[in-house]
């Protein structure tokens, strides 16, 4: 490891920066990380008084510098105070952490970055064709194959991993965007990562889209023309995968152990199980990037911005995972 991370401070008009400071101030004491906070330095440090964390942030200069709290400002205009919720510069500001933020990673000088909320209809808003983060640095990347997965544990420490085939689309749309290319892709990089978290197995269960896995056809035949399909192939390939298995019941196995990682075809049947499951601790983690991505789980959430009440273990996880990543990549 280089011992730096890099986090982007996603929209200042959100909770990104409180949760960032508090998690960074819990894991201080933890190893030698060095924390590069990008984006408005103003922000930082009048959160970083009215928390009472009073955290030695320094500018940075150079990743030799002594200290372990820095920040660095992409854009040379400094963000004004009180912004309203979801002002376009703050979107504009946003994009822009980002966007420096995995440049760094490309370029090698960072082990990983860790992205805070943004808001997608504020940035799109501001001027900007934006789908959400994970396709932001894909495209940065220069790379189609990644894919989202989902990650966190219960009261009693138990994992729940969710892999999606499809993200950021409508539902109406899941059945025509739904192909045997996305479904292979979800379960080649879910299975990755199972090695990349040095888990003793890759065990990967495919949910089915439609109820009860389309109960033989009779509520939609995408299991028997795509899904099952698609699981045989990755199976001839070595893959240690079954599928499709119904969607009610499938993360209730997973949960208990059954499988290391599902993969969900849309959004929203993933991500409820997930966030039933872990709701403050949930980690977004982007897989197939040529760099670690993470971030936690949960928006801007404007309604409680500026009242210092966030609750920042879902970013803390992400710092964790990170690190953990780093360090088996090694």
């Amino acid at each position: 490891m280089k011992n730096w991370l890099g986090i982007s401070l996603g929209d200042v008009t959100g909770v990104g920066p409180e949760v960032a400071l508090k998690a960074i101030a819990a894991e201080v004491a933890t190893d030698e990380t060095k924390y590069l906070l990008i984006g408005d330095a103003g922000v930082l440090e009048r959160l970083n008084v009215s928390l009472g964390l009073n955290l030695p942030l320094k500018t940075f200069s150079s990743y030799t510098d002594s200290g372990k709290f820095f920040t660095t400002n992409p854009r040379p205009e400094v963000l004004p105070e009180n912004l309203p919720a979801g002002s376009p510069l703050a979107a504009q500001a946003a994009v822009a952490a980002l966007r420096a933020g995995g440049e760094r990673c490309l370029r090698g000088e960072l082990d990983a970055l860790i992205t805070a909320p943004v808001n997608k209809e504020s940035i799109i808003r501001a001027g900007n064709k934006f789908v959400g983060q994970t396709e932001f640095l894909s495209e940065l990347a220069g790379t189609k194959r990644t894919a989202m997965m989902l990650l966190g544990t219960d009261e009693r420490g138990r994992w729940l991993r969710v892999a999606l085939a499809t993200v950021h689309i409508s539902i109406k749309s899941v059945p025509e965007k739904l192909t045997a290319e996305k479904i292979t892709l979800a379960i080649e990089l879910a299975a990755q990562s199972c090695r990349d978290l040095g888990l003793a197995r890759a065990k990967i269960a495919v949910a089915g889209l439609n109820p009860h896995a389309g109960e033989g056809g009779e509520f939609g035949d995408e299991e028997i023309t795509t899904i099952a399909p698609t699981v045989l192939a990755m199976q001839k390939r070595g893959f240690d995968v079954v599928g499709p298995l119904s969607g009610d019941t499938v993360f209730h196995y997973a949960l208990k152990g059954e499988f290391d990682a599902v993969v969900a075809m849309y959004h929203d049947q993933g991500l409820a199980p997930l966030k039933a499951v872990a709701f403050d601790s949930g980690i977004n983690w982007t897989l197939g990037l040529p760099f670690i991505r993470t971030s936690p789980d949960h928006g801007t959430a404007y309604d409680i911005a500026g009242k210092g009440i966030a609750n920042p273990e879902s970013m803390i996880a992400a710092i964790r995972l990170a690190k953990q990543l780093a360090r088996n990549n090694n």
